[in-house]
């Protein structure tokens, strides 16, 4: 079952240059590696999706398909100008009733969050699960791609100078968190992005993952 692909536009976290091995050992202490690569995950109450016949009820007994989003890999190339990001992910499926063929059609999303919390971009796309005759399970691969640009989110060479500063014991650098400035702190958040996957919901359907 082929699944369209597309393309979020501009957007990815850059790595500091010249930055230690993720856990080396150097003569300020350890360094934590920033990645050129974005943190792809699924958001809470997003990963799977209930349909209802009658699509108004929610009892246990009118439930229709459930559908979940599982096994989600990425694979990043940021060796060029443009970081670029693919992610595949499974869709597993069961319906109630072992009936006739039939196909179910799931709109799902992958959206690219800056700092957290700003969405900076996001494209929807379907999956076509497809159940054969008397068959109870069916399932299907979805795949999206981002591809960015390092520019949009290097870090200024001030902020990553005072995040790789040696610290020496005793002075008064060395116990202070450069994240603990609110520049330093903006300046970071700025230039990290997630890429988050998930069932495009309703919001019926959101409540209903919340509270169930």
């Amino acid at each position: 079952m082929s699944v369209p692909k597309f393309t979020v536009p501009a957007l990815i976290l850059l790595a500091a240059s010249g930055c230690a091995r993720t856990g080396e050992i150097t003569e300020g202490g350890i360094s934590a590696v920033r990645t050129a690569c974005p943190t792809v995950a699924i958001p809470a109450g997003t990963g799977d999706v209930t349909l209802f016949d009658p699509a108004t009820s929610r009892e246990a007994s009118a439930i229709d398909v459930v559908a979940t989003i599982t096994n989600i890999q990425s694979t990043c190339n940021d060796a060029g100008a443009q970081v670029v990001t693919d992610v595949k992910f499974d869709v597993l499926a069961r319906r109630r009733d072992a009936g006739p063929a039939r196909d179910v059609v799931l709109p799902y999303f992958l959206t690219v969050v800056r700092g957290g919390t700003n969405v900076e971009a996001k494209r929807v796309a379907n999956v076509t699960l497809h159940f054969e005759a008397g068959q109870l399970r069916a399932s299907a691969v979805g795949t999206a791609t981002s591809s960015v640009s390092h520019a949009a989110a290097t870090l200024p060479d001030e902020v990553r100078r005072r995040l790789t500063a040696k610290r020496k014991a005793g002075e008064e650098s060395a116990a202070t968190d450069p994240l603990s400035d609110p520049n330093v702190r903006r300046s970071v958040l700025s230039a990290t992005f997630e890429a988050l996957v998930g069932f495009q919901l309703t919001d019926d359907q959101l409540k209903y993952n919340a509270t169930r």
